[in-house]
Order: C-alpha cells, then structure tokens, then sequence
C-alpha cells in the first residue's frame, strides 16, 4: 500500500480514484489528447512540450517537479521522432540544426535550474507573456517580395546568437526552446518548413539537458509516462510526414498561432477561475 500511495500522490485526482476504472478512462483522456497535440507540434518541427505544459496541467498538481519534467521528456522524444519524418522529405539543413543545437543544449539547463527557484505564477505569467508575443509576430502579414528581386540568405549569425536567451527562457518555462525558435528561425529568413526541419533537430538534445536540473526533484510515475511517451512518438511522426507532403509554410505559421493561442487561453481560464 506504500508504493500505491507514493503513486497516488504524483496524481491531481481525488481520493479513492486510484486503482478504479476511472483512473484507466483518465489515463486514455490524457493519451487521447497528447496524441492529438503531438501531431500538431509534429507538424510544425516541435516537441509537444509547449502545449502538454497547459495541457497537463489540467491533470497534474505540480508544474515544476510533476509537469515540467514529463513535458521535457516528452519534448525529445516527440521532437526526434518529428526529426525522422522531415529527413525523410530532404527538409533538415544539418549543418544549421546541429549548430543551433549545440548552443540549445548548452544554455537550456541554466533555465531549467532557475524553475527550481522561481515561484509558479511568475512561471506562468512568464508563460503567457512569451505566447502573446509570438502570436502577435506570426499572425503579422509578410511583406510582398519583389519577384525581380535575389534571393536573401537566412541569417544563420542571428538565429544562434538567439538561440542562447531563447533556450535558458525555455529551460525556465519547461517547454524546450522549440515554440519559441521555431518563430525566430522564419523571422530571421528559413522558410517555414525548412525552418520546421531544422527546428527538430535543435530542440531535440536540450529537452534532455534540461531535465538534468529536475531528475533529483521531479515525481512522474514511470507507467504513466511510458504510455505518454509511446503516444507522442506516433503522433510526433504522423504530423511531420503531413507538414512535408500536405501542408503549405503560409498555413504552417497560422497553425502554429492558433494552436498555441487556444491552449494558452483555456489555461489562462484555468488560472484566474480559481
């Protein structure tokens, strides 16, 4: 009964749930719904982080010891298996993601550290700022190109040395730097799937990183997250071989806004209903 208890304290769920047939329907809910959010952030280069944050929050207690290190497992794990799916389509610049990954790797932890430290509600209204913000520049209009004009090569130089600030603020919020980078590597030139591509990639090893600062504090039950986990690969895979056979860059960003907007709102909801 001790270890079922250790469990059940991991759960934002009453008690007498545990070990019930609810529990299961609960279980499949959560699954149901991390699938459906990994073929999205699949299909715009992401680990599913930036949106199972809000997402399990609505399940579990804690953001920083519960959430935040599911999240960032499940961020890798969704991103490498997104990184399989746009290779296959010719879409990862290597060169680029592995340089951006380096930076990302290195700087995440120093964020994720900084969680252990900084009250929740500044984390979410952290949060929630950084989403306003980059809805508001990816719902921008483009300015038209003059198609006399030569083409502009992305600015590679820029792009890493925003990478630095974006992955210790993506260590703070436990999301990984993707849903910020993303934005940052189509603001600076990439087009939007070939800035998808590379985003897989240089958001793969800094959600690992950054659960180093959570693995002596963080309460995930193993069985859970396994479930978790298997879901997110299929989902995260899915969704690339969809942005890279189906899906426009135009409609790729619009996506991108929308979903993130929704999820945050309904978590902002959440927060001030209390």
């Amino acid at each position: 009964m001790e270890g079922l208890g250790q469990y059940h304290n991991r759960w934002c769920l009453p008690p007498g749930l545990w070990g019930s047939g609810m529990l299961d329907n609960m279980t499949t809910i959560i699954a149901a719904g991390l699938f459906v959010l990994s073929v999205a952030s699949g299909m715009l280069g992401l680990g599913v982080a930036f949106a199972a944050v809000p997402f399990l929050g609505f399940f579990l207690a804690d953001l920083v010891h519960q959430v935040q290190p599911l999240s960032l497992f499940l961020n890798g794990v969704t991103a490498l298996f997104a990184v399989f799916g746009f290779a296959k389509s010719g879409l990862v610049a290597w060169r680029e993601a592995l340089m951006l990954a380096a930076v990302t790797t290195v700087m995440a932890p120093f964020g994720a550290w900084l969680a252990q430290y900084t009250a929740q509600t500044w984390l979410w209204g952290i949060y929630l700022l950084a989403v306003v913000c980059l809805a508001w520049r990816m719902f921008q209009k483009e300015m038209p190109k003059d198609p006399a004009a030569a083409p502009v090569a992305p600015n590679l130089k820029l792009a890493l040395m925003l990478a630095g600030p974006i992955s210790i603020l993506a260590g703070l919020l436990g999301v990984g730097p993707g849903f910020l980078l993303m934005p940052a590597l189509i603001l600076v030139g990439y087009e939007p799937k070939r800035a998808a591509g590379i985003n897989s990639v240089a958001v793969t090893p800094p959600s690992f990183s950054s659960l180093i600062p959570h693995l002596s504090t963080m309460q995930v039950d193993l069985q859970f997250g396994a479930i978790l986990v298997v879901v997110g690969a299929v989902g995260s895979f899915i969704g690339a071989r969809m942005t890279s056979l189906f899906v426009s860059g135009k409609r790729l960003k619009q996506m991108f806004g929308v979903l993130i907007v929704v999820m945050t709102a309904y978590k902002l909801f959440q927060i001030l209903s209390k």
